[in-house]
């Protein structure tokens, strides 16, 4: 009755032949999105049988006995073949269940981690996650260990916006050492900050607060917080101080070491709600840039998508005020630039009578998408800061689930196609959102075994399409490529002298076909040192002019400098060029101006000026008008122009050649959106490159210098006249001879 029962069931499953072994089969539960279906084994009532018996219709074929069996026969032959078919059962149960659970393939890395208990759970996805992962985290999945797909919810926590108004009555009276500044705030929750104004320029003051809540009574706050505002941009008008509820303020400005400054105006700040939470991470100096009046400090962050919430320079500097500037590479059209996303003052003062103050983080509060991130700080005349360290806070990212059952459970990232996930998790929001973290460890991303990972920079075509290279004039050849992937070029003197200005004539070639690039305008400045010359006018005695050659014509210059050895003076500088045009009249090109006061006590003796423009010749002229005073030296003369770099992928022992010279071609156009972050994340290489070539001479009208096409103008103009003088004359009518007398 029992074997009848035992048949019956195993009739009704699907049955899976193994030699003489019989598997009755389950469907296990589909994998999420892959609608991948794997079978679980159960291995019940399963016994030994013959082949030709599975075949059979009959029941008692499925289970047929073993020669000998029920008889009193083959009872050790039975107890051998049991163990060993439950030998086998383990091992494909063990094989198929891992076959079971097995990730999406589509998941590049994949992270692991236990839960203890079910229930609901709150973790900090590490950097490491969120670099692998999408800005968003639209790629982001999550798997129990049965290969389930998880809902899960993500919260970023962000300070909350804060209440910034004028304050409901201001009132300034000036004392014989100080300026009390009076505040009825208008607000009833706490505050933790307030922001003065004034039309000064040039100041530096410290500040004491104090609160009250009827006007008479008062509780100091803060005291000898400076604030300044300098020459060239560094001001600090906030004053911060410890949230409380304050009706009044009165803030009491010390007048003792410098004259008084008139304040306008104040505007109050409430104090956030909750604290969010954050932590410092360290931000490697991969590149220190030192232009002139400004320090370029390029971080690598260790990881992208971190919502950075401020940047803290450590120096150790004793005094100073400095402007600071945040900017991230950005992909603009087929170019990189650098987009500044936050701006801020750096400072460490002490004021005589009053305790150090200092302020050396930068509030930020963005996403940054890359690794980069570049830090300029402005010197103004004053020497560089020392700046040995970076360091970041991050705002953690939190993912927050439902655990039905403990055991391990997956992360997965890396999918750069897939959709966002759609949860139905918008009710639970604000309940998971107040869940505590839960404490757990997050290995480090691996690659799935599933996924065969992809040659970098997959997504970038080395090849692209063909090109006729007839029409370019110039060339510069590289060295064989020894070392495939990520390439980073910078543009030297001569082909910025020689490209398009907006560099649309640029190509990469790989034989007869072009490399897709992308142009990088960086913020780094290089030098480029001058030869100067002093000329004089003799018909204009009292003026002063120095002839600067120039390597090249036509290059993108942005500023000039020079140093003096006069102490005193006060002059306006002029710089310009002659051109001139197609009729062979020459006029000024103005490049810029700029004022210059030089006084014995400044510290600095450089002169620096912007340029209005490229320049179109190779010969620049510096005049200044001295009046009644006498000539005044100048030497040391520096050009600056911006590093641009072309950045693009190749492979090993390419030969690869840089097109450019062809004024009439449009700019190219190529696919780089999808991989362009990719290859601003990937570690570069620098190939080498040789002198350049010309393919062909210029034509006719390019090889007349300046002004000699005019001449052949006018030249031709002449003869034509002439010619056209001469029909004239033909073509009159011949005087008559008066016949003899």
């Amino acid at each position: 009755m029992r074997n009848e029962m035992n048949s019956e069931a195993a009739l009704k499953k699907p049955v899976c032949r193994l030699s003489q072994i019989t598997f009755p089969l389950t469907p296990a539960l589909p994998l999420g999105e892959r609608g991948r279906r794997a079978d679980a084994f159960s291995f019940f009532n399963s016994r030994p049988v013959n082949r030709a018996a599975v075949f059979s219709p009959r029941r008692d074929a499925i289970l047929p006995l073993l020669r000998g069996e029920g008889r009193g026969e083959g009872k050790r032959r039975s107890h051998i073949s049991s163990r060993v078919a439950a030998l086998i059962s383990l091992v494909f149960l063990s094989a198929f269940s891992l076959r079971a659970a097995a990730l999406p393939v589509e998941w590049q890395h994949t992270q692991q981690f236990d839960v203890a208990t079910p229930g609901l759970v709150k973790i900090s996805l590490p950097v490491e996650t969120l670099d692998a992962a999408r800005p968003a985290l639209e790629d982001l999945r999550l798997y129990d260990s049965a290969g389930n797909e998880a809902p899960f919810l993500i919260t970023r926590p962000v300070p909350s916006g804060k209440i910034i108004q004028s304050a409901k009555l201001f009132q300034a009276s000036l004392n014989a050492a100080a300026t009390v500044i009076t505040l009825e705030t208008g607000l009833a929750q706490p505050l933790d900050g307030v922001t003065l104004e004034t039309p000064s320029q040039n100041f530096i003051k410290a500040v004491r607060v104090e609160s009250s809540a009827d006007g008479k009574t008062w509780h100091m706050l803060v005291q000898g917080r400076p604030v300044f505002r300098q020459p060239y941009g560094a001001n600090q008008l906030h004053v911060s101080f410890p949230p409380g509820v304050a009706k009044w303020l009165r803030l009491t400005v010390d007048d003792q070491r410098s004259p008084p400054v008139p304040f306008t105006g104040a505007r109050v700040h409430a104090a956030a709600g909750e604290p969010v939470p954050a932590e410092w991470l360290p931000a490697a100096i991969t590149e220190r840039v030192e232009n002139p009046g400004e320090t370029r400090l390029a971080l690598n962050l260790g990881a992208a998508n971190l919502d950075i919430a401020a940047v803290q320079v450590e120096t150790d500097e004793p005094l100073f005020t400095r402007t600071v500037t945040l900017a991230m590479p950005q992909i603009m059209e087929n170019g990189v630039v650098e987009n500044a996303i936050g701006r801020g003052v750096i400072y460490r003062v002490a004021i005589e009578g009053q305790p150090a103050s200092a302020s050396l983080s930068v509030p930020l509060e963005t996403q940054v998408r890359s690794r980069e991130l570049v830090l300029t700080i402005n010197n103004g005349d004053s020497p560089p800061l020392p700046v040995p360290t970076v360091r970041v806070e991050r705002r953690p990212v939190y993912l927050v689930f439902l655990a039905r059952a403990a055991g391990t459970y997956h992360l997965l990232t890396g999918n750069r196609l897939c959709a966002a996930p759609r949860y139905d998790l918008a009710a639970l929001g604000a309940d998971l959102k107040n869940a505590i973290a839960t404490p757990v460890k997050i290995s480090a991303p691996v690659n799935n075994p599933d996924y065969r990972a992809p040659e970098a920079l997959a997504g970038l075509e080395v090849a692209g399409a063909a090109l006729d290279i007839f029409a370019w004039k110039y060339r510069k050849p590289m060295l064989k490529i020894s070392n495939g992937g990520a390439q980073q070029l910078e543009l030297g003197l001569d082909v910025l002298a020689h490209a398009d200005a907006g560099f649309a004539d640029l190509r990469v070639m790989r034989g007869s076909n072009q490399v897709p690039y992308l142009v990088q305008r960086t913020s780094i400045s290089r030098a480029l040192k001058l030869t100067a010359l002093p000329i004089s006018d003799p018909k204009n005695p009292k003026l002063s002019r120095w002839l600067i050659q120039l390597p090249e014509s036509n290059l993108p210059l942005t500023r000039l400098t020079c140093t003096t050895i006069t102490p005193l003076f006060r002059r306006t500088l002029l710089l310009f060029e002659q051109v001139t045009d197609e009729r062979g009249s020459t006029y000024r090109h103005s490049l810029g101006n700029a004022d210059w006061t030089q006084m014995p006590e400044r510290k600095g003796n450089e002169f620096s000026m912007s340029f209005t423009g490229p320049t179109q010749s190779h010969l620049l002229i510096l005049e200044t008008e001295n009046g009644d005073n006498p000539p005044i030296a100048l030497k040391d003369f520096t050009a600056f122009y911006p590093a641009t770099r072309v950045l693009f992928k190749a492979k090993t022992g390419d030969v690869l050649f840089l097109y450019y010279g062809n004024p009439r071609v449009p700019p190219p156009s190529y696919d780089l959106s999808l991989v362009a972050g990719e290859l601003l994340a990937a570690d570069k290489m620098t190939p080498t490159i040789f002198p350049e070539e010309q393919l062909k001479k210029s034509s006719w009208a390019e090889s007349q210098a300046p002004g000699s096409g005019g001449i052949v103008f006018w030249g031709i103009l002449a003869v034509v006249v002439v010619g056209l003088l001469v029909v004239i004359m033909r073509l009159l009518p011949k005087a008559q001879t008066p016949p003899a007398a």
